[in-house]
């Protein structure tokens, strides 16, 4: 498996990963996380256009997408009942959505988004079990719950790289 920068040419393989990824969750008990929409469309070539989305491949398919930038987040800044692991310099992955066609996509992008950076911190929605149980698979540790700017609850989620398990 290969990680690249997304192409405004990718856009509509990117759009079908979304809506398994969306199907998938409501499938496994998470329906509202993203619901029908999430990402827009507008949202997919902001972030390509920004440079920090990224796509995982293996022989020109694509079998996963994800949000990865270094620095700042500002939903990371206040973290309510506990704490992060550190206050060092870190990355995020956000939106990540994979395939279904190939076991281990999603742990390929989140150690090579770790070795990137060396301290990772994720979200997740409460009722996405299928996520806690893949961060928890790859080393992160819960640290508390953070708020998104329209409110609404995520379980937080760092990792450093002294935790990476390939």
């Amino acid at each position: 498996m290969n990680i690249r920068k997304t192409e405004l040419t990718d856009i509509e393989e990117l759009q079908k990963l979304y809506e398994h990824a969306r199907t998938f969750m409501a499938d496994h008990g998470n329906p509202t996380q993203w619901g029908n929409t999430y990402p827009p469309k507008s949202l997919i070539e902001h972030d390509i256009r920004d440079g920090v989305s990224y796509v995982c491949e293996e022989a020109g398919q694509l079998l996963a997408v994800f949000f990865y930038k270094k620095g700042r987040d500002d939903t990371y800044a206040k973290i309510y009942e506990g704490q992060w692991l550190n206050e060092d310099p870190y990355g995020v992955v956000h939106r990540i959505a994979s395939s279904g066609t190939r076991k281990g996509c999603a742990s390929f992008c989140l150690n090579w988004a770790l070795t990137q950076c060396g301290n990772l911190k994720i979200d997740t929605h409460r009722d996405n079990r299928i996520m806690q149980h893949l961060l928890d698979k790859n080393g992160f540790t819960y640290c508390g719950i953070i708020y998104l700017d329209d409110g609404t609850e995520r379980l937080a989620y760092q990792s450093l790289d002294n935790q990476i398990l390939l």
